[in-house]
């Protein structure tokens, strides 16, 4: 049996499983804080808002925060020897480097805490669908319920900024018409907290304005009947009766946040065409760009969770499984003036130490090893070779799990600071100071103002905000 055979069994065996859970939490009854949580301590905030900035589809640490020795193309290269396909340069920070084409994040790196020994688990088959739902969640599928995202958590626990801007805004990935669509709608979701902490999904930032936009021509009384009677659809629907009474009640609530929305003055932060000219084309490299420029401005008016992601579509963008420099330097060019851009707005008006933003992707890649060193994932690479004959052989394109970068600036993180280490030869695992998935999102969640060990119980089990309540935050990190 063929490896994209195999694949799509292990795939829809996933989404199977995936499918039960999500039906099974809509029958359940309201999610009810632990009775032990009243006695969690939660930490004092240290930032208000959190923007998550996703690099999908596995970024390659040495070819962006963590550069190696630099291999230059060359026709008979092994790859064996290939480690970084770009050099190093110079950042704000004396001690820092990161990889040539990030030129304009390194000029803001001493505002940055860059952790270089996040590792993720062996799953044994590396699956983006799993490492993302892993990453995005902190819990390894399937799962008997359908968990929710970090941005809903951060909704339900903290509630709104703004009453009227949603606190979970997902930026940059379409939903519809990609691979793995099912993989990503099954994490990108609040689970088991209903439909009001749900993500607000806008695939397209330069087109967001529409999303919160009533049709032309709708005059406010018509605007109020049509969700007058929509509303009334929906309470009449013969498919409510799949779902319990907390969950059709969740339903109702998000129309009702929806609908003011709508009538409010703050849709105009989703119009990024409003933003002077000048503003506009820094952060216009691509929909990711657009993406960040969107993210500020959303923050500003009160947004509590952004996620902007250069979008994870199979074999595009960080899925580098073929022509892996030459999409990297494609990457950076999409990425490096929008993210500096970015913290440098944040800063300028006041926001940066009160906003966490967080660039991560669900794992690194590696020329030759899938997974980790003695894993048992079998190799997806799509060009076996021993020497690079060709550019499209030349870059990192297997998934490696043993160590990676994630970038923290603002809330109450250390400003030019270093943490962690790999190894300077391959295999690059984390040697110093290895930052596991549950220890990251404890870190991220404590900066929020929510101890790890928060959880609710559904149905009389235990779930916690880290996985089983474990998660310890590395402190290491704040100032």
């Amino acid at each position: 049996m063929s490896r994209n055979v195999n694949e799509s069994i292990r795939r829809r065996a996933f989404l199977q499983e995936l499918a039960a859970a999500g039906a099974a939490t809509l029958a359940m009854g309201a999610p009810r804080a632990l009775a032990d949580s009243a006695q969690v301590s939660q930490p004092e905030a240290k930032a208000d808002s959190c923007i998550l900035i996703w690099l999908a589809g596995g970024m390659a640490a040495p070819e962006t925060f963590d550069p190696k020795r630099y291999t230059p193309f060359e026709v008979g290269l092994p790859v064996d020897s290939m480690v970084s396909t770009f050099p190093a340069i110079d950042t704000a920070v004396d001690n820092i480097k990161i990889c040539a084409g990030l030129e304009n994040i390194a000029s803001v790196m001493d505002r940055a805490t860059l952790v270089r020994s996040a590792v993720q688990p062996d799953l044994g088959s590396i699956l983006h669908s799993r490492h993302q739902y892993h990453w995005h969640t902190g819990y390894v599928p399937p799962q008997t319920v359908a968990c929710p995202h970090l941005g809903a958590w951060m909704g339900k626990v903290l509630g709104p900024l703004n009453p009227v801007i949603p606190p979970f805004i997902n930026i940059g990935q379409r939903l519809e018409g990609v691979g793995e669509k099912e993989e990503l709608k099954a994490f990108t979701t609040a689970g088991f907290f209903g439909s009001e902490f749900g993500p607000m999904n806008l695939p397209h930032p330069a087109e967001a304005s529409r999303s919160v936009t009533p049709p032309a021509g709708m005059t406010s009384q018509r605007f109020a009947d049509r969700d007058r009677l929509f509303r009334k659809l929906v309470d009449q629907s013969p498919q409510r009766r799949f779902a319990s009474d907390y969950h059709q009640e969740s339903m109702m609530r998000s129309l009702d946040k929806a609908y003011r929305l709508l009538s409010s003055d703050e849709r105009k932060a989703f119009d990024i065409h409003q933003e002077p000219k000048e503003s506009y084309e820094r952060y216009d490299t691509s929909r990711f760009g657009r993406g960040c420029l969107l993210a500020r401005r959303l923050v500003e008016s009160g947004a509590r969770f952004v996620e902007v992601t250069t979008e994870y579509v199979p074999f595009l963008h960080w899925d580098t499984h073929a022509n892996g420099h030459a999409t990297v330097e494609r990457l950076h060019q999409e990425i490096d003036r929008p993210i500096a851009q970015l913290i440098l707005d944040l800063e300028s008006r006041g926001l940066l130490d009160r906003t966490l933003v967080v660039i991560a992707s669900e794992f690194s890649r590696d020329a030759i090893i899938e997974g980790k060193p003695g894993s048992n994932a079998n190799d997806q690479a799509t060009f076996k070779v021993d020497k690079v004959t060709e550019m499209k052989h030349y870059g990192l394109h297997r998934h490696f799990t043993g160590g990676t970068s994630v970038v923290l600036f603002g809330g109450g993180m250390k400003k030019g600071f270093l943490y962690g280490a790999t190894a300077e030869e391959r295999p690059l695992v984390a040697i110093e100071n290895p930052v596991s998935v549950t220890d990251l999102h404890a870190t991220i969640m404590t900066a929020m103002g929510i101890s790890p060990k928060t959880g609710f119980d559904i149905e009389s089990r235990p779930f916690y905000v880290t996985q089983d309540g474990h998660g310890r935050a590395v402190e290491d990190l704040f100032a």
